[in-house]
């Protein structure tokens, strides 16, 4: 059996001019707003014109490839390279398992469930296919983690991207492995000051689940504390909700309220988190027998 991985993230716009398709691509083909279309340009205009998902993504494929010795292939949710696309491309090379990555630990039906579907979709039969859906208490992401955060004075504020609140209500596990992974860090890096926030909600209509970090960090300062030190737990690279909501609109509201905020550094091709991650592919051949490249 000859194995291949598929790495999944997000997606995000090559230039301004792919931002309305890309967003009627996320809003299931439903239509934009000029205002939103140029709302978003501006974000992407502030942090330098793009985001760098698409070159960490690579980096990160090419790291697990050489880390493992077998073919690692990128496949983006909401954008090029699809999804279909990346799986097409592994079966041309021969493969006859594939092992699905999300760039996401931790697992909501909204998210991981939904990639689930593109891929069963794109694979239809050809090939034994294996997802790993969650990995919010791997050890080597916690332990990279922690030690971003071991040794601060500052408030430690966890942060992850919002949804729904109706999830809830169908029992998704997505805020308690949130809340586990944030304990698991404190624990692990000896935090007696922390607290867990979401961000990067969207303008939907109904509840989004809560507190939103701007919320947490004027909280903060109502209790008398003065530097704040963000972890997005929730993320694996940095993009636009990293660059944008935490680096731009987080810090300029921090500093309205005279906090000093400071953010860690994301896990990107850390040749830690690499590690980690081949650790985790490495679980699932090990089921089958691990097969040849």
């Amino acid at each position: 059996m000859r194995s291949a991985v598929l790495l999944m993230a997000y997606g995000s716009p090559s230039s301004p001019e792919d931002v309305r398709p890309y967003l009627e691509d996320v809003r299931g083909g439903r239509p934009v707003s000029d205002e939103a279309v140029e709302e978003l340009v501006e974000r992407y205009r502030r942090i330098g014109g793009r985001s760098p998902l698409d070159e960490v993504t690579e980096a990160q494929r090419a790291a697990l490839e050489r880390e493992l010795g077998l073919p690692v292939f990128v496949g983006m949710k909401h954008w090029r390279p699809r999804i279909s696309a990346a799986v097409d491309a592994a079966l041309a090379g021969g493969a006859t398992r594939i092992v699905g990555l999300v760039l996401a630990p931790h697992y909501s039906r909204l998210s991981i469930g939904q990639y689930r579907e593109r891929l069963e979709a794109a694979v239809a039969g050809r090939a034994e296919l294996d997802l790993v859906e969650s990995w919010h208490d791997c050890a080597g992401f916690v332990e990279l983690l922690a030690d971003r955060v071991r040794g601060t004075e500052a408030w430690v504020v966890f942060t992850a991207h919002s949804l729904p609140e109706r999830i809830l209500a169908d029992g998704d596990p997505y805020r308690e492995q949130l809340l586990e992974t944030s304990r698991l860090v404190a624990d692990r890096a000896g935090l007696e000051r922390w607290s867990f926030a979401f961000q990067s909600a969207s303008q939907t209509g109904e509840p989004w689940l809560g507190p939103d970090v701007l919320e947490e960090l004027e909280r903060l300062h109502g209790i008398g504390v003065e530097k704040v030190l963000v972890a997005p737990v929730g993320f694996v690279s940095d993009h636009l909700e990293i660059l944008w909501d935490l680096d731009i609109e987080a810090r300029e509201r921090a500093g309205e309220l005279g906090l000093e905020l400071q953010r860690i550094e994301l896990p990107n091709d850390d040749a830690a988190f690499i590690q980690a991650l081949a650790g985790l592919v490495e679980e699932r051949l090990a089921v089958s027998g691990r097969s040849s490249p």
